[in-house]
């Protein structure tokens, strides 16, 4: 539900656009509110979760994200829509890292943690492609409200099975709340996350994309600096300087600017020159979330645990950088069998071998009262990692489209070439990004299958 609502949205903007009579240089505020408080608020959810008990904070979230979808549904004009989608961002900022805390804290024994971690990277590393499909579904067959009121659904479903399976409680050690840390990290994000979204509609050179970079940077390195002193850290340096923990972190980091490449700029390659509709679109992603969830499950269940993450990680990585640049060679006349599905394929199976087993080692050995924050960190990564991605991609792609057709006649034929030169360029850097990824995962990855705890006392030391 979390990771769809970041894509079903896009599909359905055009249409809310037209009901509701908003601007396009308003358009991107409805992601962008979303983007901002889920982003900045990640790290205080994941320690809420810690602090009050992972149960009632997964149903707050729950009931909180369905709420503001139904105020967002049923928006009568643009200032509610945007509202509904900020409200949806600071709920799934409880939700996300309570979930994967969940997980975490209740799956100990190796094989039942592999196969829940399997299945949980599936899930979120295909929610975005998902979305593309049930929007464009939602969107052509009923209305725009329902790519929001779909949301009641899931989150019923998911309410009533937490109600009957999950376990009250919060840990017994609970830390207390770094406020603090909390404001410099919160705020650092916040700025990084608008800094960069600000970028894709505005220069790189106006003072609201550089200030707020700037500023985002001093104030996370403050938090920083602050963590090594506090007496309650709220991201506690024992999480983050594990080197398993760090490369995984890493890993969803850059692996979340890379997928930018996949999902937008191939969407806008099948819709705009192959002329496919929003359903056959997201129909066109299938089979690369079935690739992503039996590569995922294998990786999880039963690569890992006899190699470890060192050698299936860095894979991953290949493959997708592999999948991009074999998409750079898409064409005008190019057809979806022979030519559009061999590197989505290829690009499934590596997200596959990438996003579970990154994961799990992000949380694998965390003490209990910091595995809402060790998750939140994950959602964290994935998020900034798309901003940026966003960001970098959509200016690289506006300026090779841009360069294109410098000197040339601005014919049909030579906008569509234009078009696939942005496309290729966004490809080729989405590739970059991945072997920059295999470079880390290989460095930093422990040699070996993961280490297993000897005892429920064991854990990280306390800094």
């Amino acid at each position: 539900m979390v990771v769809l609502d970041a894509t079903i949205v896009n599909i359905a903007l055009p249409s809310a656009q037209r009901d509701l009579g908003f601007s396009d240089g308003n358009r991107q505020w409805i992601v962008t509110a979303y983007a901002l408080a889920f982003g900045s608020l990640l790290l205080l959810g994941g320690r809420i979760a810690d602090l009050v008990g992972r149960k009632i904070v997964f149903l707050t979230g729950l009931v909180g994200f369905a709420l503001a979808s139904a105020i967002g549904g049923a928006a009568p004009s643009f200032e509610v829509l945007v509202t509904a989608r900020a409200l949806q961002g600071v709920f799934g900022a409880l939700l996300a890292p309570a979930a994967l805390s969940l997980l975490t804290t209740t799956f100990t024994d190796p094989k039942e943690r592999a196969k829940a971690f399997g299945i949980y990277g599936a899930v979120a590393g295909t929610g975005g492609a998902v979305g593309l499909l049930l929007g464009g579904v939602l969107t052509e067959y009923l209305d725009w409200r329902w790519c929001l009121y779909v949301n009641l659904l899931f989150a019923a479903l998911a309410f009533l099975g937490a109600l009957r399976l999950l376990h009250p409680g919060a840990p017994a050690d609970r830390p207390k709340l770094d406020i603090p840390g909390t404001v410099l990290v919160s705020a650092g994000l916040f700025c990084i996350v608008y800094g960069f979204s600000n970028a894709e509609t505005h220069a790189w050179s106006s003072s609201r994309t550089w200030g707020f970079l700037a500023a985002g940077g001093v104030l996370l390195v403050a938090f920083a600096c602050w963590q090594t002193r506090a007496r309650h850290p709220l991201l506690p340096l024992r999480v983050v300087l594990d080197r398993d923990r760090g490369a995984s972190y890493l890993a969803m980091f850059i692996s979340g600017a890379g997928m930018f490449g996949v999902f937008l700029f191939l969407t806008y390659y099948l819709q705009q020159i192959l002329r496919y509709s929003p359903v056959s679109t997201g129909l066109a992603f299938l089979p690369m979330v079935f690739a992503m969830i039996v590569s995922s499950v294998v990786a999880q269940n039963k690569l890992v645990p006899r190699l470890g993450a060192k050698p299936i990680v860095p894979l991953g990585m290949g493959l997708g950088a592999a999948g991009l640049a074999w998409m750079t060679a898409l064409d005008a006349t190019s057809g979806y069998a022979g030519h559009v599905l061999p590197p989505l394929l290829v690009m499934g199976v590596g997200m596959g071998l990438i996003f579970a087993p990154a994961m799990s080692m992000a949380t694998a050995g965390v003490a209990a009262h910091d595995a809402g924050v060790a998750s939140a960190m994950v959602n964290t990564s994935q998020q900034v990692g798309g901003s940026i991605g966003t960001a970098l991609l959509n200016t690289l792609a506006t300026s090779a489209a841009t360069s294109y057709l410098v000197g040339r006649r601005p014919t049909p034929e030579t906008r569509v070439r234009a078009q696939l030169e942005s496309y290729s360029t966004a490809y080729w850097w989405s590739a970059a990004f991945f072997a920059l990824g295999l470079l880390v995962s290989v460095v930093l990855y422990r040699k070996g299958p993961p280490r297993q705890a000897t005892g429920p006392a064991e854990g990280p030391a306390h800094m």
